[in-house]
């Protein structure tokens, strides 16, 4: 059953909306997970990724691999990471594309703009999850 009205829920325009979207979009769209310290060091879980960010490739044929993502392709929903490559019939080397939702962020490029980001996304997790915890330190002050 459709839940909200003013979208759609069917397939052909997911796709169309997926497969159209503006570059703006695909970076949000573009995001991985945060290892288990980044993510408990900023208390976020997933981020837009981005060149020189060093990632662990989680699933596929380099399972395992560890490097530094040397482009972002938003056209083809795609990352490239160093020493992700497979050679041609003719000799010649090419990037294997690897999609972000199969990587973890071990290593974040940080500057102003991406600390803004984290504070922004952490300062919401906490507060979030001191509303929702009834039981903290916080909200149970007065009890008595």
């Amino acid at each position: 059953m459709k839940m909200d009205t003013s979208k759609t829920s069917s397939r052909r325009k997911q796709r169309k909306a997926h497969f159209s979207a503006p570059s703006h979009l695909r970076r949000v769209r573009m995001s991985a997970m945060l290892s288990k310290d980044l993510r408990r060091k900023y208390g976020v879980r997933s981020i837009p990724i981005r060149k020189d960010d060093e990632v662990q490739i989680m699933r596929g044929h380099f399972k395992e691999l560890e490097g530094k993502v040397t482009q972002v392709y938003r056209k083809k929903y795609v990352i490239h990471v160093e020493r992700c490559t497979k050679e041609k019939a003719n000799g010649q080397t090419v990037q294997v594309g690897i999609q972000p939702s199969n990587v973890f962020v071990t290593k974040l490029k940080m500057d102003k703009s991406r600390k803004a980001i984290l504070d922004r996304k952490g300062a919401n997790k906490t507060d979030t999850a001191a509303a929702a915890d009834p039981m903290s330190t916080s909200s149970m002050a007065g009890v008595d």
